[in-house]
């Protein structure tokens, strides 16, 4: 039986673990891109709204086994860009309802199926560019230098700096506390990704790194007892706010502005953040199913919807937008995650965590949550993914590397934009070498050249027929062999049909066709 077949609680010695570990991953990116998007302190809780609903609401819907949930920094810009637009966090929150809306429509209209149309080398290339900016990413935070939100993706910060001056300031502003806590945590962390430690029974379903955030939790009232001048404080912690009372819980939540729907420009946001957070999913998702050791797929159109949904909730309750997000659901299967009874256990852990025990979670180090994020981004990357997509030859190599260095260099959706262009470039090559077999056959009456068209004949095999057709010689005995095609475009059966009825007889070529159709000519030759 499957693990998709089974009830959802079945692997929860497995999923339980993995789930407490993505909640403490997912809290300090939730408040750093919480406060990226709108600027404002007193907002910082809307990301955990979009962390809990993007665990328990899309997580119960999905049908994505280890995808997670959550607040994008894809999407940072959008959110930022668009409450200038619309001059209220309240009207953006109806826009972000509206495109919860705009994606369950897609969803129902099946538009999930451009998840299936993604290269794998594009994907491949993503999972390595996410890693590679995970590892640069969080240097900074592992030294101590936390000038720059926990969760930024972008190669251009909002400061002026970018992904390589911020590495090299972290070297020249650093705490000798946060240092001695990451590099600790990260040889924990190596410590048990070794065999051996996973036969020891206690180990075996309790992952490295929440034992990493005890120890980080540990050393740091040790350093405020022993050594205070090594004792980390303030921005270098989890910030998550704590409430006095009910009553100021409750205040963190906000309402959509409904008398917003009169804005044009509610609409244009709308949808803009459909489109983004909808594409932004299915790449992860895409991502996701390739990392899962299992091997499953996810319904994308049920994705769309399961997202769409959680934007409706997150907009609703005062949060951010959320998408599928490849660096939790990474974590997620690191951690041993089985289910998406992972997923749900994470966000149900941060929703009791805002609740009940804000106050002790702030004790964590970001440098311990980094070197969690450095296995992560280790494990994306490595060098054996290089070294196999080397060995698949250029064609598939080369948008692998224009990938990687156009996410680094910019951000992750222009970069899959620029990685796709070369890839369908290559694409379009190999289209251009196999649309036919080119036979020529000698005769005493004459030499008789015959195209025998592939199964599957697009308008991307347009222009190598074209140019073959052009180039055969005057007087040139020809068949046109399309019998073992399963489909013609008409592109092409236009081009095969002028070729016949005009330009043949002009240059005393002889043409037979089989099985191609005759096409109805529109416009004039």
């Amino acid at each position: 039986m499957s693990l998709n077949n089974k009830s959802l609680f079945a692997n929860i010695k497995y999923d339980l673990p993995a789930g407490l570990v993505v909640s403490l991953v997912a809290l300090p990116l939730c408040l750093g891109i919480a406060l990226a998007s709108t600027g404002r302190s007193d907002l910082l809780f809307s990301g955990v709204i979009a962390g809990i609903v993007g665990g328990i609401v899309v997580g119960s819907l999905s049908g994505s086994s280890l995808g997670v949930a959550g607040p994008a920094a894809g999407l940072v810009v959008i959110v930022l860009n668009a409450l200038d637009t619309l001059g209220s966090f309240e009207a953006f929150l109806l826009a972000v309802v509206l495109a919860g809306a705009l994606q369950i429509i897609a969803g129902f209209l099946k538009a999930g199926i451009i998840g299936y149309y993604f290269p794998s080398s594009v994907i491949k290339g993503m999972l390595a560019a996410i890693g590679i900016t995970l590892i640069l990413k969080e240097i900074p935070h592992a030294f101590g230098y936390d000038a720059d939100f926990m969760g930024d993706e972008a190669f251009a910060q909002k400061d002026g700096r970018n992904t390589f001056t911020e590495v090299w300031y972290s070297f020249r502003y650093n705490s000798t506390g946060a240092i001695i806590i990451s590099a600790i945590s990260l040889a924990m962390l190596i410590l048990f990704d070794k065999p051996f430690m996973k036969r020891i029974q206690l180990f075996r379903y309790i992952p490295g790194a929440l034992f990493v955030v005890i120890t980080g939790v540990i050393l740091n009232l040790v350093f405020g007892a022993a050594a205070p001048q090594w004792a980390l404080s303030g921005e270098h912690m989890v910030q998550l706010p704590v409430a006095s009372s009910a009553q100021e819980f409750f205040s963190f939540f906000k309402t959509p502005d409904f008398s917003a729907f009169s804005k044009p420009e509610v609409y244009t946001v709308a949808l803009t953040l459909a489109i983004v957070a909808s594409l932004e999913t299915l790449l992860s998702v895409e991502a996701t199913d390739r990392l899962d050791p299992f091997k499953r797929t996810t319904p994308t159109n049920r994705e769309l919807i399961a997202q769409g949904t959680g934007n409706m909730v997150s907009g609703l309750l005062g949060g951010l937008p959320v998408t599928q997000v490849i660096v939790r659901s990474s974590a997620n299967i690191d951690s041993g995650g089985r289910t998406r009874l992972s997923t749900i256990i994470h966000g149900t852990i941060l929703l009791i965590s805002a609740v009940f025990i804000a106050r002790y979670l702030n004790y964590i180090p970001l440098a311990s949550l980094a070197a969690i994020l450095l296995m992560v981004g280790y494990k994306l990357a490595k060098f054996e993914l290089f070294k196999g997509m080397y060995k698949l030859g250029l064609e598939q190599f080369i948008p692998f590397v224009v990938t990687i260095i156009a996410i680094l260099s910019t951000d992750l959706l222009k970069g899959i934009g620029i990685g796709m262009v070369v890839a369908i470039y290559f694409i379009l090559k190999k289209n251009h070498k196999h649309s036919y077999h080119y036979i020529k056959e000698e005769h005493r009456d004459g030499d008789v050249i015959t195209l025998l068209l592939s199964e599957e004949v697009t308008f991307l095999n347009k222009g190598s027929i074209s140019a073959t057709l052009d180039n055969l010689p005057d007087g040139a005995t020809v068949v046109i062999d399309g019998s073992k095609s399963m489909n013609i475009d008409y592109d092409v059966l236009e081009i095969i049909q002028d070729f016949k009825k005009h330009q043949a007889p002009l240059r005393n070529i002889s043409v037979e066709t089989r099985g191609v159709g005759e096409v109805e000519a529109v416009g004039a030759h």
